[in-house]
């Protein structure tokens, strides 16, 4: 916190109980009354933490838990692995059946089967099923 913060934080403080010596007794009672409750409830060994919000471009909350990011990456690293896997894994697959196409295509256009293949049905099925996979 810098200077400005402070005095900012101070002059509110002051603010606050300037009002104080106004509020109806009822609800001072019932304050006070929370107050111990919460008190009463809070583990002795648990610190009291003021939350704090941290403001955009702040390094010293990066600087002071160094290893924060570590735990958030433990998560999302292996989530990115999985899905650069299976991204390559479709692009394989996806290469081997354009190449046995081409494989195929290529046979057929350069005549080296022979002409009974053409007339074979089973044959035109085989090229069917291939071309539609």
């Amino acid at each position: 916190m810098n200077t400005d913060d402070i005095n900012f934080a101070y002059k509110v403080r002051h603010a606050l109980n300037e009002k104080l010596d106004d509020l109806p007794a009822s609800t001072s009672e019932r304050l006070a009354a929370a107050r111990a409750l919460a008190m009463a409830r809070k583990k002795a060994h648990a610190p009291v933490r003021v939350a704090h919000s941290v403001a955009a471009g702040n390094v010293g909350h990066l600087l002071s838990q160094p290893f924060a990011w570590l735990g958030r990456m433990s998560l999302v690293l292996p989530l990115l692995l999985m899905g650069a896997g299976l991204v390559g894994i479709y692009q394989f697959e996806q290469d081997q059946h354009i190449a046995e196409l081409a494989e195929l295509d290529a046979a057929v256009l350069s005549d080296e089967l022979p002409l009974t293949a053409y007339l074979d049905h089973g044959f035109n099925a085989y090229l069917t099923t291939k071309r539609e996979q």
